[in-house]
């Protein structure tokens, strides 16, 4: 059989295969000009063949180790590159930066080391840069602001510190910025709301401090924000909250496709000029987490009327006051404001909220009596830790004692499909004042004393 117009080779997910890339694929092109697309994903390869002139390779979900390999850098043609999930070390080359034709990187699950090459600002047509659980460290090079197309960068899970240079909103194009999980440091700047087409944006556990701007709610297009996990102090801004549309769009159960909706689709040109599609699957939550801050003050109203916010997570704060009326977050399936000093009688409307699956109201100040329609049965543990609160019963006395603890590992379980982060629950949190920062352990006699001082 002569495949004299082969376009596209496909040979993903066979288990069988593995060892050396055959020597006849590296010849296709030789025989097959029309051959652009080349994926061998999801096998056991562990060595590359010689070079071919193609414009996708994805060699993803193999055994390919050591160094990315000389022979992929002369492939001058290349559009999109992945290499994720493999066990390739050392560092990535310079000389990818030659590859001017790139349009998307993705060289994620992986254990490559060093610094991300100044170099790759030679590929000033990518779309996509995708570095996520490898073992990288080094600064966010200013210089980076030369990648104005990139739609998707993605450095979550490494060893990267430094702060977000200012040049960096250059990238006015960004949708998806994933900066989790590194040792990055300082305070937000403004220059970043020029990602006028933000999505989704998680700066979480790092090392940021500083207030948290008000200017945060102003992106109109974000889905997902998580800082959590870092030192803002300050109290909650009273920002715009009507800026963002997927945050006061009310969502449907079961009528709306939340997840397609949400798929981030970046397209890339190949050599005849068709195009072909890389889908990045974004959450499907629409939230903000700020747990594991040094949050004080009071909530603002506006945060709580936002119809589709179907995530929030201000747990492990040093909010108070009393918790606004939920009835116009007719969306929201999970709310989690732990470990703060809240006060006040737990908001009556609750129970309205239908798709409602989460809720920790536990360690705080609220005083009162909880009722059946209240949902004290519906979540478990939701109520714990609250020194004057009580559940109805027939009896007039209040005990506290009958309110259940906290199933154990139930939020730690009860995260979101996605890129945002698992929540997290510190055994310690900090207490700010204006002398300064007094460590205090989040005991449960601890939470009685601050509830007791409040009166």
């Amino acid at each position: 059989m002569k495949l004299t117009h082969l376009r596209e080779l496909v040979l993903n997910g066979n288990q069988d295969l593995g060892g050396a890339v055959p020597c006849w694929v590296g010849k296709l092109r030789d025989f097959h000009q029309s051959l652009d697309f080349l994926s061998l994903a999801s096998n056991q390869f562990s060595e590359t063949t010689e070079k071919v002139g193609l414009v996708l390779l994805d060699l993803s979900h193999n055994q390919f180790s050591g160094e990315i390999p000389f022979k992929i850098t002369e492939l001058r043609s290349l559009q999109a590159l992945f290499l994720s999930h493999n066990h390739l070390t050392g560092e990535i080359p310079a000389r990818i930066g030659n590859l001017t034709y790139l349009q998307v990187i993705d060289l994620s699950h992986n254990s490559l080391s060093g610094s991300i090459p100044l170099n790759i600002v030679g590929c000033f047509q990518l779309l996509a840069l995708i570095l996520n659980n490898n073992n990288l460290s080094g600064v966010i090079q200013p210089e980076f602001d030369a990648l104005d197309s990139l739609k998707i960068l993605d450095i979550s899970n490494n060893r990267f510190s430094g702060q977000i240079p200012l040049t960096l909103a250059g990238c006015k194009s960004l949708e998806i910025v994933d900066f989790s999980s590194n040792d990055l440091s300082g305070s937000l700047n403004d220059a970043i709301t020029k990602w006028s087409n933000l999505r989704y944006l998680s700066l979480a556990q790092n090392k940021f401090n500083g207030n948290l701007p008000s200017w945060l709610f102003t992106f109109a297009a974000i889905q997902m924000m998580d800082l959590s996990g870092n030192k803002f102090s300050g109290f909650f801004p009273d920002g715009n909250f009507n800026n963002s549309l997927p945050y006061n769009k009310k969502h449907i159960a079961d009528k709306e496709p939340l997840v397609a909706a949400r798929d981030m689709e970046i397209k890339f040109s190949v050599a005849d000029g068709n195009e072909s599609t890389l889908t990045y699957i974004l959450s499907s939550t629409v939230g903000i987490d700020l747990s594991n801050n040094l949050l004080r003050g009071e909530i603002p109203e506006g945060l709580f009327g936002l119809a589709g916010l179907e995530y929030l997570n201000l747990s492990y704060n040093f909010l108070d006051g009393q918790v606004p009326g939920l009835q116009k977050m007719h969306s929201l399936r999970a709310l989690d404001l732990s470990h703060n000093s809240f006060s006040g009688h737990i908001p009556g409307n609750i129970s309205n909220l239908q798709n409602l699956a989460l809720l920790n109201l536990s360690y705080n100040c609220f005083s009162g009596l909880v009722s059946q329609k209240q949902g004290y049965g519906r979540f478990p543990g939701a109520f714990a830790g609250n020194p004057d609160l009580c559940l109805e019963s027939s009896s007039d006395k209040c005990d506290n004692a009958t309110i259940p603890g906290v199933p154990e590992k139930t939020f730690e379980e009860s995260k979101m499909d996605g890129p945002i982060s698992v929540w997290v629950f510190c055994l310690s949190a900090f207490v700010s004042f204006d002398f300064g920062v007094v460590a205090l352990f989040c005991s449960a006699r601890v939470r009685n004393y601050i509830c007791q001082t409040k009166v």
